[in-house]
């Protein structure tokens, strides 16, 4: 063996040795840098996000966690991606289209008890945004005199005719603030008026048509009918509800569990974009981004308005709402309370989409990922609430806290 073969194998034992020694080393000092360590576990199983939006102002965490890079500094990079309705955000979910969705907080709880749709375990992530929904009656109503919630339920009951009403998707939001504020006005909306389902960025065209007497929806197709003079906010959802939960960020519970570090960031960024949003300084801004075609698709000035909660309600009220859409709140607004999913759990019930009364605790429980907000949460710098409950007064004067929910959702005098 010459002297350079000796020369070699001596120095490739040096480099096994003192990899061995590095090997050992890292094993050894791994616990005492807990920011490796961290990074290492926190890492994002997938760094490209499709998240779906419908065209509406509270999509707007979405599209700015996205533009504003909030999303880069959690390891992800967000894909907005617009679906033509509710009916298709659900589909792409359940099929694994998309990782997780702009979402209706009654969608996701519907298809998890198999009613809203192919039954499907699923989730939510977070709350988007509370209140900024409304309930518009349209102009030839207004002809008749009906300015109030009280008037449609004189005319409604003096001359019957098939009055046909809208909300975007049957377990969803806008159709349990619909049929809570016909009720509230003594309209039972299962046999006194007719209810159809119409995608949000139709509801304009429906009514200018003739399609429709009225309709529940998101901003800002409220402020569209007023502004094309084909309708008038008769309520405010925050009138039903003040402060109720709205949009969230859905996904399916497998995604999750497959997920779970993508989910946390995810959660982290659409946080940053929340707390963004929500400076009054950044609102205008942020309408000005939402309103491009690729988005919400429509005039700044009628995002704009009610985004920053300067409302008229088109009978020519004008007023600056204490109660417009939040998107953070210090928080407030994004922790998914139980209390929040058991409500529409109840009003499936009152409605009679379910038959029996379910666990809704335990339901509640199952969906809403509360250690993932948690975990986001506390990698985002934003506060908990400490209680995983809540109290609300609804517009009826009706107190709802979570206590008993099975008595609430059979209190109502008119139900199916």
């Amino acid at each position: 063996m010459g002297m350079d073969d000796k020369a070699g194998n001596t120095g490739g034992a040096r480099r096994d040795f003192l990899r061995g020694a590095v090997a050992v080393l890292g094993a050894v000092l791994a616990p005492t840098l807990p920011g490796v360590a961290m990074a290492s576990a926190l890492k994002p199983e997938k760094t490209e996000v499709k998240v779906g939006f419908i065209p509406l102002t509270d999509c707007a965490s979405v599209i700015v966690a996205s533009k504003m890079g909030f999303d880069k500094k959690y390891g992800i990079t967000i894909v907005p991606s617009k679906e033509a309705s509710w009916a298709a955000v659900r589909d792409k979910l359940v099929n694994g289209e998309l990782d997780a969705s702009h979402a209706l907080y009654g969608l996701v709880y519907g298809v998890h008890l198999g009613i809203g749709g192919q039954k499907k375990d699923m989730a939510v992530l977070m709350t988007l945004n509370q209140n900024g929904q409304g309930i518009t009656l349209s102009k030839q109503l207004k002809d008749k005199g009906v300015t109030s919630g009280a008037a449609l339920a004189k005319l409604v009951k003096a001359e019957p005719r098939e009055y046909t009403f809208a909300q975007t998707f049957p377990t969803g939001t806008h159709a349990m603030w619909l049929y809570y504020w016909l009720a509230a006005q003594g309209i039972n909306p299962l046999s006194e008026v007719k209810t159809i389902v119409v995608p949000p960025p139709q509801m304009v065209a429906n009514m200018r048509v003739d399609n429709m007497d009225g309709y529940c929806v998101g901003e800002p197709w409220n402020a569209r009918a007023i502004a094309d003079n084909i309708g008038f906010t008769v309520a405010t959802t925050q009138e039903v509800w003040p402060d109720h939960p709205e949009k969230v960020l859905g996904t399916t519970g497998d995604w999750v569990r497959q997920n779970p570090n993508t989910a946390r960031a995810l959660v982290a960024a659409l946080l940053e974009a929340s707390r963004y949003i929500d400076d009054p300084k950044n609102r205008p801004a942020v309408a000005r981004m939402i309103a491009d075609k690729a988005f919400v698709n429509a005039p700044a000035p009628v995002i704009e308005g009610r985004f920053t909660g300067a409302y008229e309600d088109g009978l020519g009220r004008k007023w600056q709402d204490a109660k417009p859409m939040k998107f953070f709140d210090g928080g407030k607004v994004n922790f998914p309370y139980l209390s929040d999913g058991m409500w529409f759990l109840t009003q499936h019930k009152r409605w009679g989409l379910i038959k029996t009364d379910p666990d809704y605790l335990g339901v509640a429980r199952q969906i809403n990922q509360l250690a993932v907000y948690r975990d986001a949460a506390k990698l985002a710098g934003v506060p908990v609430p400490k209680s995983e409950m809540r109290t609300s007064r609804l517009i009826d004067g009706v107190v709802w806290d979570g206590k008993n929910p099975a008595a609430y959702a059979a209190s109502f005098k008119i139900k199916a």
